[in-house]
């Protein structure tokens, strides 16, 4: 495939591979984070593998709500309740989590939320696109494919004898 159909397939065992090198990537440039602030969903899962490479017991989590299928968004971002409280991450430097940085507008809208009240903010993820409005400090592949992310890709579980419906991620 190429084009707007072409798909990055990403496996658990390369997702874990990729933590690990994204971690030594922030690691050897010196930064360490107070707090690693994760975009759920997917980026509960860099946040979870970075906050342990690197050591840092602090992880918190924020909502946001803007993909609704593939290449389907809101018009914006929003922040789902409960939101986190600025004040937990005053004078800290914050690491902020996602899997993916595609149109950048959640992880500015977080980034944002930030900025006035921490010493530092950075971004990291797993993947990069060429359109991205946040250039992430720390990236682990740069792509322009749809990406099927482990956690995305199968079938919704259901109880057993119920209709199976793929996950809105994996369409």
């Amino acid at each position: 495939m190429s084009g707007a159909d072409a798909r990055e397939n990403l496996t658990y065992e390369v997702f874990g591979t990729a933590v690990r090198e994204l971690a030594q990537t922030i690691a050897d440039d010196g930064y360490e984070p107070d707090v690693v602030l994760s975009i759920a969903r997917g980026g509960v899962f860099v946040a979870g593998g970075l906050a342990y490479a690197l050591d840092c017991k602090n992880i918190h989590l924020v909502n946001v709500e803007f993909y609704t299928g593939v290449g389907t968004t809101l018009e914006m971002p929003v922040m789902l309740a409960p939101v986190p409280n600025a004040i937990d991450f005053s004078d800290k430097k914050v690491l902020i989590t996602d899997d993916v940085a595609d149109t950048g507008k959640t992880l500015k809208l977080v980034r944002d939320f930030c900025l006035d009240a921490v010493a530092e903010v950075r971004s990291a993820v797993i993947y990069e696109k060429s359109q991205s409005l946040v250039k992430c400090e720390y990236v682990w592949k740069r792509t322009d494919d749809w990406i099927n992310f482990p956690w995305s890709v199968l079938p919704v579980v259901r109880k057993s004898g119920e209709p199976v419906t793929p996950s809105k991620e994996a369409l």
